[in-house]
């Protein structure tokens, strides 16, 4: 079932794209070289409307599969669990517009820049809409809801902001968000978590189909419209897994997974909005102060800097998952590896001659 799953997402993701691309170069929805952008060609734009269509329609296929008593046809195990599906419909259904605004939101983004103060405001009333109705927060052994929600739209705000951050140059937010889900729906798996397991593997078969077309050198875009709905869903997939269970001995520290898997993403938001701020600027206004455009500026090619951030996501996301387990020197070791692998980061983005901006 979890094979099918993945599969049927990736090519119904690869044919929507292909499909999207070809319509976003008829009716000229396509972005053009910019100073604030990296690129110099003009690139297709919609890839977030293949990546944002394939999801929802799992989603909405899901719920009506379920409703419809014809979740046995696939399997007996999904019928096991039809009841619990069911049960967890209202908020699913909240996650689904949740999506669906963030989308909305960033294709109009796409098609007419909009002010960054006004995104964001939409960015925390979805945020504060899943973690009140869908139960997306964290609970970190806190005892009060209050708490425990503000942290959660905190976190779900920082990280579609951090994904979309990400969305600088050819297949790096995307294959970054496809290696964080993958250990994410490992621990989901470690943890018995069905559906948070299949959420992840829907999100890993549509993230693969897109990035055939937007690995380097990309042929079409995601947006707005695919980051900020990339993050939300990662955001997502990161609170509800389990990561910590009293009754089976498992390691405290393995709560901390998410901040060491996304250390990478988390590295370049704080990194390019300290840059901004130290320049006067807002750091909600794009330029090409990415950590990726100042490790090209050293002279790495696109695909050299994505796959050496790729291997970055890993090395920190290898570690992490070790912390399941991990005794309190393991923890601290794991945690200064990520520290190294980030500094190795600075130091490369550093070192030597650049041109352009710093």
């Amino acid at each position: 079932m979890a094979l099918i799953l993945l599969c049927s997402s990736f090519l119904i993701s690869v044919i929507l794209t292909a499909v999207v691309r070809r319509w976003a170069t008829r009716v000229s929805f396509v972005a053009r070289p910019r100073n604030d952008r990296y690129h110099r060609t003009i690139i297709p734009m919609g890839g977030g409307i293949a990546i944002t269509a394939t999801i929802v329609l799992f989603l909405l296929a899901g719920i009506a599969l379920v409703h419809l008593g014809a979740a046995g046809w696939l399997g007996n195990q999904l019928a096991f669990h039809a009841q619990g599906f069911v049960d967890k419909t209202p908020q699913l259904i909240v996650v689904v517009i949740a999506i669906g605004s963030l989308f909305f939101m960033g294709l109009a983004d796409d098609r007419k820049r909009l002010g960054p103060y006004g995104k964001l405001a939409v960015q925390f009333a979805v945020a504060i809409a899943a973690a009140v109705f869908a139960d997306i927060r964290v609970e970190l052994f806190i005892p009060s809801k209050i708490v425990t929600t503000v942290l959660s739209v905190l976190w779900i705000v920082f990280l579609i902001n951090a994904f979309n951050f990400l969305d600088n140059m050819d297949g790096l937010s995307a294959g970054i968000a496809w290696i964080v889900t993958a250990v994410l729906l490992l621990a989901a798996i470690q943890s018995g978590q069905v559906f948070v397991s299949a959420l992840a593997l829907l999100v890993l078969g549509t993230l693969a189909g897109y990035l055939v077309f937007n690995f380097p050198p990309a042929s079409i875009f995601m947006g707005d419209a695919g980051s900020l709905v990339i993050g939300f869903v990662v955001a997502m997939l990161s609170v509800r897994t389990t990561y910590y269970h009293r009754e089976s001995g498992t390691s405290l520290y393995a709560v901390f997974l998410p901040l060491v898997v996304m250390a990478v993403p988390l590295y370049d938001f704080l990194s390019v909005s300290f840059l901004r701020i130290r320049q006067g600027k807002s750091p909600l206004v794009g330029d090409t102060q990415h950590f990726s455009h100042r490790l090209q500026r050293r002279g790495l090619s696109d695909k050299q800097t994505v796959l050496t951030l790729y291997l970055a996501t890993i090395g920190t996301s290898l570690g992490g998952l070790l912390l399941h387990d991990a005794t309190v020197v393991q923890a601290v070791l794991i945690f200064a590896q990520t520290l190294i692998i980030l500094t190795i980061i600075a130091i490369l983005e550093a070192t030597g001659k650049a041109s352009g901006q710093q």
